[in-house]
């Protein structure tokens, strides 16, 4: 299977969308090369804009470039998108309502060797918190291109949360993605895996494995957190009546927690979770990072077996 990383999803099509929209800019805080965004700046220098190590600033720039009718896209690692810069996005873009694409790569444990000062593991429940912020996290490469052309047409704050290993591709280009809408990947009736981001590729193999053992899996794509797909989910919990979500988060504030909402308020139903257990990352390699803290496919297929 052909792999490819998820943030080169992102400046492939960012790249198109700059050939079709005068109005698209892109701002970079000196990780132009590792946000794949050298494309669109060589092929438009007069609407990139390089600011440095000024993350804070250039949320700032970009509100500006927003409300002067442009369409601006940031470019930066997620701890740096988020943590770093949380006052001037509450404030300038989504207290604002700003037209922003907040464009996050190296997010999670899988970013890798760079160790726990990089590894957000928090920023999905600090995006998803904001009112009015829309909060994206694809599973693949092609995946991330659909959502970056997708948040191009979305008027209104986005944060989209990519990653920095090579990843299988098992979506299509032709797929269908709509910000909102879950996308369906195996259909069952023992239980339901919610997965989002790179935890989607490891939720596949669990099925497949769990399948093989009787277990009837349904695994939807949870690729947008915010606005979560209600119907999609409490669909699925009414029919397996168990429910495991799968992410590269804090088990607390991410995923799992909008879901366990949504079903505490309208269908009680057995929840587990798969994430990071109130911890830090460590420097390592993306896939035995995350057996050690808990995310492997070995992990999901021993929570769905432990279900009564």
């Amino acid at each position: 299977m052909e792999q490819k990383d998820t943030r080169s999803g992102f400046g492939d099509a960012l790249y198109e969308l700059g050939q079709e929209d005068e109005k698209v800019v892109a701002l970079c805080a000196d990780l132009t090369g590792s946000l794949k965004m050298t494309k669109f700046k060589d092929a438009f220098p007069n609407r990139f804009f390089q600011v440095g190590i000024a993350e804070q600033n250039m949320m700032g720039i970009a509100s500006g470039l927003a409300t002067s009718g442009f369409i601006p896209f940031t470019g930066t690692f997620a701890n740096f998108s988020t943590g770093r810069v949380y006052d001037q996005i509450r404030q300038s873009i989504a207290y604002s309502e700003k037209n922003v694409k907040i464009c996050a790569s190296h997010a999670g444990l899988t970013l890798g060797e760079d160790g726990a000062t990089h590894q957000i593991l928090e920023d999905i429940g600090l995006m998803k918190m904001l009112p009015g912020m829309t909060v994206v996290n694809p599973c693949d490469y092609n995946q991330t291109k659909l959502a970056t052309k997708a948040i191009y047409k979305h008027i209104g704050p986005v944060y989209l949360r990519f990653g920095r290993p090579k990843w299988p591709i098992f979506t299509k280009e032709t797929d269908e993605f709509v910000i909102g809408k879950a996308q369906k990947l195996a259909e069952g009736t023992d239980v339901t895996i919610l997965a989002t981001g790179h935890m989607v590729w490891q939720s596949l193999q669990s099925v497949e494995i769990l399948e093989k053992e009787g277990i009837s899996v349904e695994l939807l794509n949870i690729h947008t957190i915010k606005p979560l797909d209600k119907v999609a989910i409490l669909n699925s919990a009414k029919k397996t009546g168990r429910v495991l979500v799968a992410e590269e988060h804090q088990k607390s504030g991410g995923l799992g927690e909008s879901v366990a909402s949504l079903l505490s308020q309208n269908y009680p139903t057995k929840m587990k979770l798969v994430g990071v257990n109130d911890s830090f990352g460590e420097s390592g390699k993306p896939l035995e990072l995350l057996e050690k803290y808990g995310l492997s496919v070995s992990d999901i297929i021993q929570k769905v077996r432990s279900f009564d």
